[in-house]
């Protein structure tokens, strides 16, 4: 497969550039221990999770594990502890290089994240330097975001903010399947960086129509997308057989 000329690059963010969803994990496990008598919050049911607006994840976590709570009060709990704990998370690995030399080399970059506006300060509090190197972040309580992931919304109004350039110059990196789902009904072309755990329930060798599976962010090798080279090494591309 021929890999395409990328002028443009879209970013998610929980999970892809922060450590986010290490939170989001354990903030409900914190609830199912004391609400659901310690039932387990598995990678099948945060996999569902990931990529989808607060409203909706909450409301599939009430329901699926029948708290007796409405969604309202699961959101006010959750948010409360996540006050303490987001504003600690890092960037994970290979971001900070990679964002700082698509910025230096002045590749149009974007952030598409369906954290409300609130949330996407929240979780950037303590990397503000680092988030304004991205030309645009689209947030998912922004106008002219109707639906979540895996509808394109996000990825559609990054795309206009971004000057309207080609959907196959486009660039997409994700770490969660409806987010990758989210990018192909863009017509972008999606990296997909998951979680191991994420992997493992996958079929063995399943990209969900992704370009590349990376291990990390820092297995992206520029130059294959004619993007500008920032070093010898290339991209290692990952399969099961890499994780276990």
């Amino acid at each position: 497969m021929t890999t395409p000329k990328i002028t443009h690059c879209i970013f998610d963010m929980d999970g892809l550039l922060l450590d986010t969803e290490r939170v989001y994990t354990e903030v409900t496990q914190e609830i199912l221990d004391q609400y659901a008598n310690g039932a387990k919050f598995t990678w099948d049911v945060k996999s569902k999770l990931m990529g989808r607006t607060g409203d909706e994840s909450a409301k599939m976590v009430v329901d699926t594990y029948k708290l007796p709570m409405s969604v309202q009060e699961y959101l006010d709990i959750t948010a409360k502890i996540q006050h303490e704990k987001f504003p600690l998370v890092r960037p994970l690995d290979g971001v900070e290089r990679l964002i700082r030399h698509l910025h230096m080399h002045n590749i149009p970059i974007a952030v598409a994240t369906s954290s409300t506006r609130s949330k996407f300060e929240l979780k950037t509090s303590q990397n503000q330097e680092l988030f304004a190197l991205f030309d645009h972040i689209v947030c998912g309580d922004d106008d002219g975001i109707k639906n979540g992931k895996p509808s394109p919304d996000l990825f559609l109004v990054a795309q206009e903010r971004l000057g309207n350039p080609p959907s196959d110059q486009c660039l997409v990196f994700e770490d969660a399947v409806n987010g990758v789902e989210a990018g192909l009904n863009a017509k972008m072309h999606v990296i997909w960086i998951p979680d191991e755990n994420i992997l493992k329930l996958s079929n063995d060798g399943e990209t969900h129509g992704a370009i590349q599976v990376l291990k990390s962010m820092a297995h992206f090798d520029p130059l294959t997308f004619e993007l500008p080279a920032f070093g010898p090494k290339g991209p290692e591309i990952i399969t099961h057989a890499n994780l276990a």
